[in-house]
């Protein structure tokens, strides 16, 4: 998996792909990450990448072209301008890799999302700065919009470190578990079921038996369940498109009646 990251400020990435899980996946060869300077593709003695908005209006507005010129020169695509648009199009359309916006109007970053990228072989990630971007990378540029959340941020260099961050968890062999990333909160579904370490009993807080009983279908039972459990009661929404087996759905409605039940009872002693 490759990454092709255009920012203004590539100063940024480094402290956080050169540690822990990303930086030992790079050194294994199972993932690259190709930091860009769009600056290094302009041609004025100032090396502007924005320019004041059309109609006025506050902030300035990233241009179009350092942003085309990287992108077609990074990916290999013919640029020329002698070739018409139309042919410059087909040639980036032929690259097929997923050129994607980082911006609050994108469709919101998920588990799901993540997975749909990471079959990509290589992916380019496009950090905004100012007001905004010229609309005409947009429609005519990028295959892809993502925002990570519904609120703003000064750019796009926090939101390309996390979908990297995603996206390579899902990449064989680069968590030490095989399995361990489907076992992720929002991987199957569900949030994730709790966890226990040494020692057993803590400031006389104890862990669940069943986790010291050695009996793995009992353990894998009651680790779903706390699945569940957790789920309904953080993040009820997700059941909705949760894949909930018939043990699941009675375990749910075991839930729901235990807790309509309490709800009542303390009605009555009111």
């Amino acid at each position: 998996m490759q990454f092709e990251v255009f920012t203004l400020l590539p100063e940024v990435f480094p402290s956080y792909i050169d540690t822990s899980i990303i930086k030992r996946a790079r050194e294994r060869g199972l993932i690259t990450v190709r930091v860009h300077n769009i600056r290094d593709y302009t041609h004025d003695k100032h090396h502007m990448t924005d320019d004041t908005p059309y109609g006025g209006g506050g902030g300035m507005v990233m241009k179009p072209e350092p942003i085309f010129e990287a992108i077609e020169s990074v990916l290999g695509v013919d640029a020329s301008f002698d070739d018409s648009l139309e042919e410059r199009e087909a040639s980036a359309q032929d690259v097929k890799i997923p050129i994607i916006l980082l911006t609050p109007q994108g469709r919101v970053f998920n588990q799901s999302i993540a997975q749909e990228l990471s079959q990509h072989d290589r992916i380019v990630l496009i950090c905004g700065r100012y007001e905004g971007f010229d609309e005409r990378i947009r429609e005519h540029l990028v295959t892809d919009e993502i925002s990570i959340g519904d609120y703003v941020l000064t750019g796009g260099e926090l939101p390309a470190l996390i979908m990297i961050d995603s996206i390579s968890r899902l990449q064989p062999d680069v968590l030490g578990d095989p399995t361990g990333a489907q076992d992720d909160s929002h991987a199957m579904g569900l949030l994730e079921y709790p966890h226990y370490t040494r020692p057993p009993e803590f400031r006389g807080w104890k862990i669940p038996e069943v986790l010291l009983s050695g009996a793995h279908a009992k353990i894998d039972k009651w680790r779903r369940e706390q699945a569940l459990l957790r789920t309904y009661k953080k993040r009820p929404d997700m059941l909705e498109k949760a894949d909930l087996s018939k043990e699941d759905k009675k375990f749910l409605e075991k839930l729901k009646n235990e807790e309509e039940r309490e709800v009542r009872e303390t009605s009555d002693e009111e």
